[in-house]
């Protein structure tokens, strides 16, 4: 089967687990560009194993590391992944036909699918988790944010049917070894927004954050790995207010790499740029 002319980027950092996988699932796409934050695991060796393209690249925050490297693409199609994510056959086949169309969209929603300590989560509001991933090039860029940035597209906007499978956190000790860098992040651009320390959203927010994902997006029908989620939520908003408190770190404290993406909001159709958050389950948790 021919290659489709399709430029795949994905960052990484220490992804020698999760890469392979990934890279399978987009084998078919004529260019995939693996761009590092200097990794010391295998990374690198998977990336060559499976002929993709290798280029390190000093870590500032995502959305720089991936406006960084769009320039260095070369096909008119661009999709964004990450490690821990991987292209189903029935939305590789979409994906091809939107190539092969060129009509007249210029980036497309994909339903992601995710899973949390190996379980898929269908509530707490990862059910309508549809992320904006591919466009053409030239048409996305994402603004400037240490944590849940946002890609601007300039153009129409569509919706694919195949799922985009993430396969996040698989344990606690995952999960919890990244909280401290998304909560460090997510506490600097609160502080460059002009917020404060402040014993309400301490109190408020985290109860808040449990209650709507555990009970208004039904969390608890997740059963024991949705009350997880929803409880490290909790604490990982909790967490984020509680380091305003903190006198500000150096700014290299905050550009270490090592996150990923997850859930986040579905836009609609749109004629004007249009804005998207994209989360992971720790981000998620701590907005």
């Amino acid at each position: 089967m021919s290659r489709v002319p399709l430029s795949v980027l994905i960052t990484t950092y220490n992804e020698a687990e999760n890469l392979p996988a990934c890279l399978e699932s987009v084998g078919w796409a004529d260019e995939v560009l693996v761009v590092d934050s200097g990794s010391t695991d295998a990374t690198a060796a998977v990336a060559r194993q499976f002929g993709a393209g290798w280029i390190v690249h000093p870590y500032e925050s995502a959305a720089r590391q991936k406006n960084w490297a769009l320039p260095q693409l070369r096909h008119a199609w661009v999709l964004v992944l990450d490690a821990d994510e991987r292209v189903s056959a029935e939305l590789a086949a979409e994906i091809r036909a939107v190539v092969a169309a060129d009509g007249p969209q210029d980036g497309y929603y994909l339903q992601r699918t995710s899973f949390f300590l190996g379980h898929r989560i269908r509530h707490c509001g990862w059910d309508r988790d549809a992320i904006l991933r591919l466009f053409r090039a030239g048409r996305g860029r994402y603004d400037d944010r240490m944590v849940h940035e946002l890609l601007a597209l300039d153009g129409r906007s569509g919706t694919l049917r195949g799922a985009l499978f993430h396969y996040t956190y698989r344990t606690l000790a995952d999960y919890l070894e990244r909280l401290g860098r998304y909560t460090a992040r997510g506490a600097a651009d609160l502080r460059r927004a002009g917020k404060r320390a402040s014993l309400g959203a301490l109190l408020l927010r985290p109860p808040a954050r449990f209650c709507r994902m555990y009970f208004l997006q039904h969390g608890w029908l997740d059963g024991i790995p949705g009350l997880m989620l929803c409880t490290l939520a909790a604490f990982s908003v909790w967490l984020k207010y509680a380091r305003l408190f903190e006198p500000a770190p150096a700014a290299a404290d905050a550009t270490l790499p090592g996150l990923a993406s997850a859930p986040q909001g579905l836009d609609s159709n749109a004629t004007q740029p249009v804005a998207v958050r994209r989360t992971t389950p720790v981000e998620e948790a701590s907005s």
